[in-house]
């Protein structure tokens, strides 16, 4: 399976840089793992609510620019569905079987996703009610994803 994350913003922390090739190069034993960042747009401070929807709309037009049509878009979201880590392997799983070679994660920037990145999406997954640094989404996103692919395959993983 090809596994695609597209990003908004370059990572700029040593340590999550390290975190990503490690899990990169742990999941290239599973999947075809490419990770496409898209350039983020300075949000001024103070900004009000049609500059935030501004910007949204440019980072949201980069991210469809670059996404695949044959792709399955499963997007980050705050209001999608939360999944145990069981339940995504599961899902990512089932997924494949039923004829998806390709899917993309979606992380949007600081402001979140535009609308029409939401409404291309196949799925929403939320990974808690709590906002988290898209920087450290990231490694915890291809963590899961790891740990999915254990799952799949019956093999240890610490709980």
């Amino acid at each position: 399976m090809r596994i695609t994350l597209i990003t908004v913003g370059k990572i700029k922390e040593k340590f999550y840089v390290q975190a990503i090739q490690e899990y990169s190069k742990r999941l290239s034993r599973y999947c075809k793992l490419e990770i496409v960042e898209v350039a983020d747009e300075k949000t001024p401070d103070h900004a009000s609510e049609s500059v935030e929807m501004q910007i949204k709309e440019k980072e949201g037009e980069r991210i469809l620019k670059v996404l695949k049509e044959d792709s399955y878009v499963i997007v980050l979201a705050i209001e999608g569905k939360m999944r145990s880590s069981e339940e995504l392997a599961a899902r990512i799983e089932q997924l494949g079987i039923g004829g998806e070679s390709h899917l993309t994660f979606i992380i949007g920037g600081s402001l979140g996703l535009s609308k029409a990145v939401l409404d291309r999406a196949d799925e929403k997954l939320s990974f808690s009610a709590m906002t988290f640094p898209h920087q450290l989404m990231r490694v915890i996103l291809l963590e899961q994803i790891y740990r999915s692919y254990r799952i799949i395959h019956n093999e240890p993983y610490h709980k």
